[in-house]
């Protein structure tokens, strides 16, 4: 069995201290795709950088204490590589990819538009940027057979199902008609499964991945689901179970994590 974790940690740092290594070191997963971890490469102290059975690598923005990708992994993968090649995006840190013989795993940090319209139109060209990755590794993976699944904070949700206050947030980032629209193209057009929803296709409340730190939100259950798993179509059908984890806070996301019948 692999195991593939996916979080959102709204600080490396901030989420370590929260218990963050303790649970990793029972909960046991082969790959955590971190996202945000808002970080430069100086502050990652060797806990921070290889944890007890985990080799880390890391893809962090330029500017200080924003954005930031990384993996942790507990085996040895062939090649990581940082980015899109992409000269507007890539000092953000959004990107990170890990290759082995027989599967790719990248982690994905895709931009929040929610501070205003400039920012917006910024994920606007970034979902335009991601779209040849999504698929050259489309076409490797039905050139080679290699699967592939791409974690990560997609700040989208997809349907109504997805988060609690859906009519509130029609004209909202994160809800928006073009960025649903978007990520039907990927599944429906590209070909990529969203795993989760294979697995559960109508739970609502329960997979909810991102709270707002306003108002009670987290209390309330308030939440969206705009954390993924997306993959190619022969590892999601050997994907056996899914779970959020809310036994614990480390940031305002809580780990998605999904059980893969697959062998690295």
């Amino acid at each position: 069995m692999l195991r593939i974790t996916s979080l959102n940690l709204n600080g490396i740092r901030s989420a370590f201290r929260k218990g963050l290594q303790p649970w990793m070191a029972s909960h046991a997963a082969d790959i955590l795709c971190l996202q945000e971890i808002k970080a430069q490469d100086a502050d990652l102290t060797d806990d921070l950088r290889n944890p007890p059975g985990y080799q880390g690598f890391f893809c962090a923005a330029q500017k200080k204490g924003y954005s930031g990708v990384g993996l942790y992994l507990s085996k040895p993968a062939l090649k990581v590589a940082n980015g899109l090649g992409c000269e507007e995006f890539d000092p953000e840190g959004r990107i990170i990819r890990a290759d082995w013989d027989t599967l790719t795993v990248v982690s994905a940090y895709l931009p929040s538009g929610s501070s205003g319209d400039e920012r917006q139109q910024a994920k606007y060209r970034f979902l335009a940027k991601f779209e040849p990755l999504l698929d050259s590794l489309m076409a490797e993976h039905r050139a080679t057979g290699r699967e592939v699944v791409i974690c990560g904070d997609w700040n989208i949700a997809h349907k109504e199902i997805d988060l609690k206050n859906w009519k509130g947030n029609l004209k909202n980032s994160g809800f928006l008609p073009e960025e649903r629209a978007w990520l039907t193209d990927v599944f429906d057009q590209r070909g990529f499964v969203d795993v989760y929803r294979a697995l559960h296709p109508e739970t609502t409340g329960e997979a909810y991945t991102w709270w707002s730190n306003r108002g009670q939100a987290w209390a309330k259950n308030v939440g969206w689901r705009i954390d993924y798993q997306i993959a190619t179509p022969g590892i999601a059908a050997l994907a056996r179970s899914a779970a959020i984890y809310k036994g614990e806070r480390f940031s305002d996301h809580a780990p998605l994590t999904i059980d893969y019948d697959f062998k690295l």
